[in-house]
């Protein structure tokens, strides 16, 4: 399924704007365990390409103006250079991650450790959740998604933290069990009453689906050839959508609208089941 076309005289200008990220390097990325559809340990998998790969995303962010903070990666936390998931942070607070799968625990203290040590105002969870993999910043809307990590009663804590609306989604596909693998914000401002999103129909039950058909009538929904690769685990500034470099399809799509995407190429890290958006943290001060 695809959207309309958008004809150049509608296309609207779209304006970059600077963003900070909180990257980790994949150091000792390996898959040696299975905890989503994508890890296959008895596959091989080369630490070094991760690296060049990871790198090459890391040197676009700096490419387009953006600033990447660093957390060290730990021996033995093969999955922290997925650094989506150890938390979320809005105005300076940061609510800490509380992982579903025990191989992924030690991640939380350690990212809430470095919130600490780099002046933000930790909030440690009392519920399950996994950080802006299950937790989207829309405007001034939290998405909030459910159904393989992130507890729903997780949903009430951010929107107690925060004073925010949080809407919830349900997810029921397991190879898109974050909702950063499901939906890419792609106009993420805050007090952007017209903020927009893409993001994959099939990933969601009828009600959730339902929601976001009224909550964003113009969003882009992306192929299922094109998410299955990750595509919508993207990154957006505003104007700069980095994606998935073989999601051709939503790369058009993305163009049509005004949009200046940037494909890389993170195969190696997908091996663990985790994209650009994975690799990358807002810190919003």
């Amino acid at each position: 399924m695809t959207d309309t076309t958008t004809t150049t005289a509608t296309v609207p200008e779209r304006t970059a704007t600077p963003r900070t990220y909180l990257m980790c390097k994949p150091d000792f990325f390996t898959v040696v365990y299975k905890i989503n559809p994508w890890m296959e340990p008895a596959k091989p998998t080369d630490t070094a390409k991760a690296v060049e790969q990871w790198q090459s995303l890391y040197d676009t962010y700096i490419s387009l103006g953006h600033t990447v903070h660093l957390i060290d990666p730990i021996e033995g936390l093969p999955d922290m250079v997925y650094t989506a998931n150890g938390g979320f942070v809005i105005g300076n607070v940061a609510y800490g991650a509380s992982f579903t799968y025990p191989q992924r625990q030690p991640e939380g203290p350690a990212f809430m450790d470095w919130f600490r040590e780099n002046g933000f105002e930790v909030r440690e969870p009392q519920e399950i959740n996994e950080g802006e993999g299950d937790f989207l910043l829309v405007g001034d809307v939290i998405l909030a998604g459910t159904g393989f990590r992130s507890a729903s009663n997780s949903h009430a804590e951010i929107a107690s933290i925060y004073g925010r609306e949080v809407v919830s989604l349900t997810l029921t596909n397991p190879s898109f069990y974050h909702l950063d693998t499901a939906i890419a914000v792609l106009d993420p401002l805050t007090g952007d009453a017209n903020a927009n999103i893409a993001y994959l129909p099939s990933a969601f039950d009828a009600p959730s689906l339902a929601i976001l058909q009224e909550r964003y009538p113009d969003a882009i929904l992306v192929s299922e050839e094109d998410a299955s690769i990750l595509g919508l685990n993207s990154i957006s500034d505003g104007y700069n959508v980095v994606i998935a470099k073989r999601a051709v399809g939503f790369e058009k799509q993305l163009r049509e609208r005004g949009y200046n995407p940037i494909g890389v190429d993170l195969s190696e890290l997908l091996l663990g089941g985790g994209g650009v958006k994975c690799c990358t943290l807002e810190l919003r001060r």
